[in-house]
């Protein structure tokens, strides 16, 4: 009766790989043959279990099959624009990848980062690439692969040994070239070690991937034809040697107009059609959803809460659309519809929410507290004054109390504007003690959960000198850049995004780092139209935007 398992159990590993046997590496084939010889000697056991499950991972994989490649750039680019509104350049930076292939006549492997505020649509387009590339489509979250066997296995001979999740992902998809999606890959966690990133590294990297080996299965695996897509909402989060080896792709956010027409011709298709609604049966109006997107939609960039609010007011119809059925049957034979106009929005969604990113008047702050806005999407600095007294004891003045969700990078920048600001003080106004025998409480917020980086440095400092001089800052004026000791001022990064923040806000003027201005001149100009922007190399030119004006 064993013997009879025992073949039964080689004839079905047999067959699987049949079909595909010239394709399978000779390795492969090799411990294979060894593994179903194991099955014939222990018969029964523990080592009997092991080689059978081993032999089910070896057999099930897709060894040499590649899903067809889709190398019309026309389709590829047609599909794009189908699933999303906008996003020139990951658009077409997949169309160059289909161009590529079809040149080349065979299909390679990438690492793609997206990087973006929550809700622009990282995932989906992660999906989309897959479609237009005519591949399978894998899903995981980064904390999956937050430790090494996570990602290269765990060995068999180990108790509930299991392959690593590339190895589960070729399973699930049946191809060995699918898209692959790591999903907020800066999340990682804090507790990441060496040995994980150095396994990510050769998932990742198609110079080590070829060779891929999983220490459950302890074959080569060639995964240097998946094509790896990562997103992340923090590119400083990521680890440097990772992040060296992606292509990082900026989503830095809609726009009013843009958000119009994703909502029109994207998300309430995707409502009524999820809620089994007729284009004809429900009608919202142009004001209810410029209504909608001001006053409910109003986030960072994206559209998720957009989308939950377009839901809500189609699942709402649907509810009406029934009841109405069932209270009148007549109903059912003539036209029915349900107009949402801003009237009525709020019956469907309820009132409005407050946001607080409203544009606050800064002038009015005046000698109190200085309140000065940095472009972090948009976040705001507060400075006021603890404590003031002639007769303070020596190195007891300062910076006292530093709060908000800042990052180290964020407090060494406070540090250094400290030191730039009564250096910069003392050459304004020799005569004015305000640093040096006060105690100050610097605050930061913002829409970011975690400020990491340096950019506010300007905006830190010329918090500190307006709190110093009583002068209050110009009016609808934001700012980023990084300093260092001297007043240099230093360039940043996500000029496209800063931008978008203070379109958003409604904010006229900007000043950005001078070694930005390339970043700046190619932005789209429907984006750059209305704003007067100023670029600046030394903090001196910052001081004469902000306080030397006519208007207060």
């Amino acid at each position: 009766m064993i013997n009879l398992v025992v073949f039964s159990l080689q004839q079905k590993f047999r067959e699987r790989i049949e079909p595909n046997k010239l394709k399978i590496p000779k390795r492969v084939l090799q411990v294979i043959d060894e593994e179903l010889t194991k099955l014939e000697v222990f018969k029964t056991g523990h080592e009997f279990t092991i080689a059978r499950n081993y032999l089910d991972w070896l057999t099930v994989l897709p060894w040499g099959k590649y899903s067809g490649e889709n190398c019309d750039v026309t389709s590829a680019e047609k599909i794009l624009d189908e699933d999303h509104y906008g996003l020139s350049n990951v658009k077409e930076r997949i169309i160059e990848h289909v161009a590529v292939e079809k040149l080349r006549g065979t299909s390679q492997g990438k690492i793609i980062c997206l990087a973006g505020p929550p809700g622009v649509g990282k995932t989906s387009i992660a999906r989309s690439i897959a479609r237009a590339l005519h591949r399978n489509f894998f899903q995981c979250s980064a904390g999956g692969l937050s430790t090494a066997a996570n990602i290269k296995g765990i060995p068999r001979t180990i108790y509930n040994g299991t392959p690593g999740k590339m190895v589960q992902c070729l399973k699930s998809v049946g191809t060995q070239n699918p898209v692959v999606l790591i999903d907020e890959i800066d999340k990682l966690g804090r507790h990441i070690t060496g040995d994980t990133i150095d396994a990510l590294l050769e998932l990742l990297d198609p110079e080590l991937n070829a060779n891929f080996m999983d220490h459950y299965l302890d074959v080569p695996i060639d995964l240097s034809k998946v094509f790896f897509v990562c997103t992340t909402n923090v590119i400083e989060k990521i680890p440097t040697p990772l992040l060296n080896r992606m292509e990082v792709i900026t989503i830095a956010g809609y726009l009013f107009a843009d958000k119009m027409h994703i909502a029109r011709d994207y998300l309430e298709k995707t409502a009524r059609k999820d809620c089994g609604i007729k284009p004809e049966e429900v009608d919202v109006s142009d004001c209810a959803l410029r209504s909608l997107i001001e006053n409910y939609g109003k986030e960072v960039g994206g559209v998720r809460n957009l989308q939950k609010q377009i839901e809500k007011i189609y699942r709402k119809s649907a509810l009406k659309l029934v009841r109405e059925d069932t209270s009148d049957t007549t109903l059912i034979e003539t036209a029915r519809k349900v107009s949402i106009k801003e009237s009525n929005l709020a019956d469907y969604i309820g009132k409005p929410i407050n946001f607080e990113t409203k544009v606050e008047k800064i002038s009015e702050q005046q000698c109190r507290a200085k309140v000065n806005r940095g472009l972090r999407g948009i976040g705001y600095i507060e400075t006021n004054v603890i404590e003031e007294d002639k007769g303070k004891e020596k190195g007891k003045d300062g910076l006292s109390v530093i709060t908000g969700q800042l990052g180290n990078a964020m407090r060494k920048s406070v540090q250094v504007a400290s030191t730039v600001a009564r250096r910069f003080l003392l050459e304004k106004e020799p005569e004015n003690p305000f640093f040096a025998n006060s105690k100050l409480h610097l605050h930061v917020t913002g829409s970011n959960k975690s400020n990491e980086g340096p950019s506010g440095g300007c905006t830190l400092i010329t918090s500190l000198v307006s709190l110093a001089m009583k002068k209050p800052v110009k009016k609808d004026l934001a700012m980023t850049g990084a300093v260092n000791l001297t007043g240099r001022i230093l360039p940043i990064g996500g000029v496209k995004m800063k931008t978008l923040a203070a379109k958003r806000n409604q904010i006229k003027t900007i000043i950005l780092p001078a070694l930005n201005r390339r970043d700046f001149e190619v932005l789209p100009q429907d984006l750059k139209e209305g704003l007067d922007v100023h670029f600046v190399s030394e903090y001196d030119q910052i001081f004469d935007i902000a306080f030397n004006y006519d208007d207060h």
